[in-house]
This record gives structure tokens, sequence and C-alpha cells, in this order.
């Protein structure tokens, strides 16, 4: 398969009946053809830096548990992250964690806006599309980018099994909050944890979530607790659940 014929995105359950749509920005390790193994050994290219381990298998059971639709991104962060914006240093890595990337040091201008116009804004004009056509109808739309970290970085111990992240607005993500402790009183829940918006990480959630005036979240799974069916089944259930009631909460429901 030609780079030129690779899909950005995928769109699943497009008329779903819930309220929610997820989102899952780092979904795939796919490299497209044309760039070959981008110098990278098989382990990177299956490692974290390459996608969000656990991610996709949890957003889809959701969407299955929840009748959500999912937009879920085809291409791996190490060609183009979708989840940066477009003059993020980190747009296109060239060092993760402590992996170079050399495939992409010096990249080309022109490369570097095939890239952008190939992968990263055929995936956010997806989501567009499913929101529009929801706000088209005068649907309601809450809004949840799924994805996963690892349990160490750079050394240190990342003790939270979840954590959620808010853009501007907090609301849902705090009724989220409370709900995933009311669920489990003993779960460890990071707030803006391993990541907040100040590392430049929300993209997809303050474009469209706070872009549109939606409720909007952002969750991180531990990748360690998603990495069987078991764990996977667990957290999807319990998100279902906490989801749902965090709606309730905020008077969505």
């Amino acid at each position: 398969m030609s780079g030129n014929s690779e899909k950005a995105a995928l769109i699943s359950n497009a008329r779903g009946l819930s309220p929610f749509v997820l989102v899952c920005d780092h979904a795939s390790r796919h490299i497209p053809e044309k760039y070959g193994d981008m110098g990278l050994s098989e382990a990177e290219r299956q490692s974290h830096i390459a996608w969000d381990p656990g991610a996709l298998a949890v957003s889809r059971a959701l969407s299955s548990l929840l009748d959500a639709p999912l937009v879920e991104s085809r291409i791996s962060r190490l060609v183009i992250d979708a989840n940066r914006d477009l003059d993020a240093p980190d747009l296109i890595w060239t060092l993760s964690e402590a992996t170079s990337i050399e495939a992409n040091k010096n990249l080309p201008a022109e490369e570097r806006q095939f890239r952008i116009e190939r992968y990263h804004r055929p995936y956010h004009d997806a989501i567009e599309t499913v929101l529009g056509e929801r706000q088209a109808a005068s649907r309601e739309t809450i809004l949840v980018c799924v994805h996963s970290f690892t349990p160490v970085f750079l050394g240190k111990a990342r003790p939270w099994p979840i954590g959620v992240i808010h853009g501007k607005d907090e609301t849902f993500t705090r009724a989220l909050r409370a709900a995933l402790a009311a669920d489990d009183p003993t779960l460890n829940i990071g707030w803006n944890e391993p990541y907040a918006a100040l590392n430049g990480v929300t993209l997809t959630l303050e474009k469209h979530g706070d872009g549109r005036g939606l409720a909007a979240t952002m969750i991180e799974i531990r990748n360690d607790e998603i990495d069987a069916p078991h764990g996977v089944a667990m957290w999807a259930g319990r998100l279902a659940r906490c989801l749902e009631d965090a709606r309730q909460a905020i008077g969505q429901g």
C-alpha cells in the first residue's frame, strides 16, 4: 500500500446513539510504507514512542458499551503527532524520551507540510465531520479523548493508574474525577497527570471540545493496566459507568 492511499483517520459507529463521542489520537503504530522503518528497531516501533498501547482497545470497548461514535488516528505519532498544534516543536518528534528519531531531523519544509496535509489535517477534519453532523441534528455531545501513558518516564515512576485532564473548562473533568472516586474510593486518580494543558498535549480536547463549547475531557490510563483483555474490559466498564455518572452530575443526563 502506498503512502498516498493510506487513510489518516477511521470513523466507527458514526450514528451511535450515545451522547459521548470518543477520539483516540494515538491509536496506531502504523508507519506508511514510504517512510520505511524510520531507522528504528521493531521494539521501538512497537513501543509507546510510536502510539498509545491499549488506548484503542479501550476506546473500541467503550464505543461498544456506550454505543458511541469513535474517531481514531491511523498513523503513528512517529510520523506526525495528531495531538499537537501545527507550530508545536514536537509536532514531528526528533527525540522521544531517550530515543533519537533520526529520520525526522532536518526535515524539508515540503515534507513537513505533506505530513500535515496528508495525515494531521484529515484526522481533525474527521472529528469535525462527526461533531458537525451532531450539532446540525441538535444532538447532545460530550467529547472524550482516550490516551495511555507509560508506568515510568525518564526513570521516574508514575503512581496513578488513571489521570484526567481538562481543557479550558474543568466542569466535566471534575465530575468524572468525582465519579471515579465514588466508584472506587481507593483509586489513585491523577489530576492533570501525567500531563496537563501547559505541556501542550490538549490540542484535540481544546480544538474540538472547548472550540465548540462542548463538555469534554481527556483520559490517560497507565498502559500496564490495559495490556491484556481483562484490563481493557475492566477499565472500559468502569469508564462507561463513570462517564454516565459524570454526565448526570453536570445535569446533561
